[in-house]
């Protein structure tokens, strides 16, 4: 949803959430996201892989959980503010939703069409770094994520 800024700075806008991880912070647009619930341990199936953290129920349906940190070669780490967010799918798989465990409440940040982009260096499914405020915030490849699932059988 791209919003008019006041007149005489005519750039455009789209609202964006940073989740927080454990270990740095994601930036989408919040259309990006269906929802956010609480926390819901889950106990991996045998042989899955160490970011599949296993499944939950929402909605009445059962969707799989991942940790982006270990998706990237890191630490599945769940804080006492972990939270759960559900994202909308947007690749080529059957998969309609899937969930992401994160660290504490997604906050809203307004994302200018003149994004400044940070060079570090990125993990795996990691598009850019952005600078949002003060942070630096990673930009997640989500068809990436989806395109892991579908490779796990999840």
């Amino acid at each position: 949803m791209l919003e008019q800024t006041p007149r005489n700075n005519r750039r455009n806008t789209l609202t964006g959430l940073l989740l927080p991880l454990s270990d740095r912070s994601l930036v989408l647009p919040n259309v990006a996201v269906a929802e956010l619930i609480g926390y819901q341990p889950c106990t991996p199936l045998p042989h899955q892989p160490a970011w599949l953290l296993g499944w939950i129920d929402w909605r009445s349906q059962r969707l799989p959980l991942l940790s982006f940190e270990a998706a990237c070669g890191g630490q599945t780490q769940v804080g006492e503010r972990a939270r759960i967010v559900v994202l909308n799918a947007l690749g080529d798989t059957p998969r309609r939703f899937f969930a992401l465990l994160v660290q504490g409440i997604p906050r809203t940040c307004k994302l200018d069409s003149q994004l400044n982009y940070v060079d570090v260096p990125l993990a795996p499914l990691e598009l850019a770094a952005v600078q949002v405020g003060e942070q630096v915030a990673r930009v997640p490849d989500l068809p990436g994520l989806e395109q892991l699932l579908q490779t796990a059988g999840a």
